[in-house]
């Protein structure tokens, strides 16, 4: 199937056009079939004060309790959700089996945990789709440990997290300097500032449709499109909307593992959060908004069509009127026989319409 098909089959599929499925689909116990049997990827970066070492293609057998030795931080990156790949390095850091479930369940809520001296947090990212015009997600799941932080995604191509890579092989870098919950604090800090170029994708959308009902350009599928982005909004909402707890119960937690100073960094996250929830509740206003304002001009034209109507009724009922009149079948009606009848009658239907179309003008009712 090329893009083109693609690209309008939604309209064919109501269901698929209004993206119900994706929006409704929220069981968080189900593992990614897709990618349980692809080989996770992993990448390791080892760091200091003074060097950072970058193992792109790290083995994953490799992974053990002394892999993390002291005196140094650790980053380790997997893409791709392998069942297997992921309970074998479980299994060697003695991870609880409540973070395996964590790793391996899709639509996980974001949230954080404290499990057996790890702490947790699973959110995800967003990213929107060009040529769908739609919302994706990906589950991101992270260990905290004493010298060492785990990611887990589910896609090796697409992230957010660049920024930090380069950052980290940088001499000097504030990243460098500090401990594995400032790097946590940078990922999860570009996952939600990457929230702000799909809320300005969608804010695109929203003017684009704003523009088009106000000139009058709108078409029957514009209240399907309305509908889509309320559905996309939505799905927004439902993986971003939490963050801001997930981000409140860091600040919060006593867990020595995230110490004050990185809490501090954390904080301003927590406002970039709120920023995000409130544009959501922005959004989701204009979008009812011109909901509105769409149905009312629907409202408006349809009133239009039925005063044009009403009207052209009103004029033809005198011609019906007299027609019905001289149609009747009797031997005696006046100027029947007259040589200048029928004159006299169509005479009477233009002109009877002719005063009422003065009239109707003069009352203002077009």
């Amino acid at each position: 199937m090329n893009s083109n098909t693609k690209k309008y089959l939604k309209y064919i599929n109501p269901l698929e056009m209004l993206q119900t499925k994706k929006v409704l689909k929220n069981n968080p116990t189900l593992i990614n079939k897709n990618k349980i049997d692809e080989a996770s990827v992993l990448s390791l970066y080892q760091f200091d004060e003074k060097i950072c070492v970058v193992e792109k293609e790290f083995d994953h057998k490799k992974v053990s309790d002394h892999l993390f030795s002291k005196g140094k931080n650790y980053w380790l990156n997997s893409d791709i959700i392998n069942k297997n790949t992921v309970e074998e390095i479980s299994a060697k850091l003695d991870l609880h089996y409540l973070i395996v479930e964590d790793i391996l369940s899709e639509n996980e809520r974001p949230k954080t945990d404290e499990i057996d001296g790890r702490f947790v947090c699973v959110l995800h990212m967003l990213f929107y789709n060009e040529e769908l015009k739609s919302i994706e997600n990906e589950q991101v799941s992270f260990v905290l440990g004493d010298n060492f932080l785990i990611s887990f995604q589910d896609d090796s191509i697409r992230d957010s997290f660049n920024p930090i890579r380069e950052k980290l092989v940088l001499n000097g870098t504030k990243i460098r300097t500090q401990g594995v919950d400032y790097l946590l604090y940078g990922l999860i800090d570009s996952i939600v500032d990457h929230f702000f170029i799909v809320l300005e994708k969608l804010g695109d959308r929203i003017e684009q449709l704003e523009e088009e009902i106000s000139t009058g350009n709108a078409t029957n599928f514009t209240m399907n499109q309305i509908n889509t982005l309320k559905k996309e909004l939505m799905f927004f909402k439902r993986n971003a909307f939490p963050v801001k707890d997930l981000i409140a119960n860091i600040i919060k937690t006593e867990n020595p593992l995230i110490t004050e100073n990185s809490k501090k960094y954390f904080k301003d996250v927590y406002d970039h959060a709120v920023q995000v929830n409130d544009l959501i509740e922005n959004y989701r206003d204009l979008i009812t908004n011109i909901r509105d304002l769409y149905l009312s001009q629907m409202n408006m034209k349809m009133n239009e069509v039925m005063k044009f109507l009403a009207i052209v009724t009103s004029l033809l009922a005198p011609a019906t009127v007299i027609g019905g009149i001289f149609g009747m079948n009797f031997d005696r009606i006046p100027y029947l026989h007259h040589q200048d009848g029928f004159w006299i009658a169509t005479f009477l239907m233009l002109i009877v319409p002719v005063i009422m179309l003065i009239y109707f003008r003069k009352k203002g009712w077009f």
